[in-house]
């Protein structure tokens, strides 16, 4: 094992230890409809609301991804076999909902309809910063990804929108 390679396997396991949300970026690509996995995702602004998502550039819709619009489906614990699914391993038919920007899944925690805002060269990712123009969420326990392993967090008894 080179000491790159070696260095970069305990960089990926250093930041396993960073528990995070599970989520799938959903677009309409020039072919057919597109579903990525991913765990790195966040709130960017509020004025204009902005998230933003990191995406592999070895991701097979890597390309397809820029300049369209795109959903980011925040998932259940009761996700799982879609967030393997779109990681792929298939294994579960998703049933999709129809946005008014972009295909979502049905029945995400919450989702974010965006439209293009910025794409930034983040190494062997790509940040893409999304404007939303739609979102929703529910009740219920979230997906989470720590240590290489899938875990639930279950829903607090307060959340943010009640503290703020």
């Amino acid at each position: 094992m080179s000491i790159r390679h070696s260095r970069s396997h305990h960089f990926r396991g250093s930041l396993g230890r960073f528990a995070t949300g599970v989520a799938i970026v959903t677009f309409d690509g020039p072919t057919k409809r597109h579903g990525i996995t991913v765990n790195s995702f966040t709130s960017v602004s509020l004025e204009p609301p902005l998230v933003l998502v990191s995406i592999a550039r070895r991701a097979k819709a890597h390309d397809e991804l820029v300049g369209r619009p795109f959903t980011v489906n925040i998932l259940g614990a009761e996700q799982e076999a879609l967030a393997r699914h779109f990681a792929g391993r298939p294994g579960v038919e998703p049933v999709w909902v129809e946005g008014p920007t972009a295909p979502r899944l049905s029945r995400p925690l919450a989702y974010f309809e965006c439209t293009p805002w910025a794409a930034y060269d983040g190494g062997d990712h790509t940040l893409y910063v999304g404007e939303v123009v739609d979102f929703g969420y529910r009740s219920g326990d979230a997906l989470a990804f720590q240590g290489g392993r899938f875990t639930t967090l279950p829903e607090s008894q307060l959340g943010v929108e009640d503290l703020l």
